[in-house]
């Protein structure tokens, strides 16, 4: 019988450096011999990437309901698990996602202000208890996070989606729900400094990988 794999979110607000960390994550675990699937929500198949799409259109005409938004978000999630998530699993691969329900009760929860118990009925209809085995947040503070983002975009020429464009206090609520989530979970939860220098920060996230990967043997 096949070992199932394991199952890493890597998690935290715009700006914070996920996709370069979730690469680094990557690299780590298949230096160890793993086979990786490296994926995103919203997103990770053609259909759920549609529903990304639509997601983060910032299009000012027809404003996205909040309970719309969760509902979408949570249709793309049910497309990911099916197609994506729970066959790597299955067959012993590790999955290494860019966001996944934390990022719900953050963003959804946190930042549009609908309940928690709501967002549980949805996750656990769509997930049948299936959770990361280690989720790392990335946390920094909301105006470096800004900062980082700014300049990423306009390194690379790009406008910014509809989440990106939220105030400042969409953020900072996003940021303690997050924090409260990892509170709330510590033995799954790791924060991660985000904020320190590049070098400091792959250090600390490759050290509390390296802990978990030798307690899971």
């Amino acid at each position: 019988m096949t070992e199932r794999g394991r199952f890493i979110t890597l998690e935290g607000g715009e700006g914070v450096g996920k996709s370069t960390n979730l690469a680094l994550v990557v690299e780590h675990l298949r230096a160890h011999g793993h086979e990786v699937v490296a994926t995103r929500e919203p997103g990770g198949t053609p259909r759920a990437e549609d529903i990304r799409r639509l997601l983060l259109d910032p299009r000012e005409e027809e404003p996205l309901d909040p309970d719309a938004e969760l509902l979408l978000v949570f249709a793309a999630r049910a497309q990911h698990l099916a197609r994506v998530v729970k066959p790597a699993l299955a067959r012993g691969a590790w999955v290494v996602c860019d966001r996944f329900t934390d990022a719900t009760y953050a963003y959804q929860g946190g930042g549009r202000g609908i309940d928690a118990a709501r967002i549980a009925e949805l996750e656990a209809f769509v997930q049948q208890g299936l959770e990361p085995d280690l989720t790392l947040l990335l946390d920094m503070s909301m105006a470096a996070a800004q900062r980082r983002l700014d300049g990423r975009l306009e390194g690379q020429g790009e406008v910014r989606d509809r989440f990106e464009r939220e105030r400042g206090d969409f953020f900072e609520a996003v940021r303690r729900a997050y924090l409260e989530r990892a509170e709330a979970a510590p033995e799954r939860m790791v924060v991660i400094d985000a904020g320190a220098a590049i070098d400091a920060v792959r250090a600390e996230l490759l050290t509390r990988l390296d802990e978990r990967m030798a307690a899971w043997r």
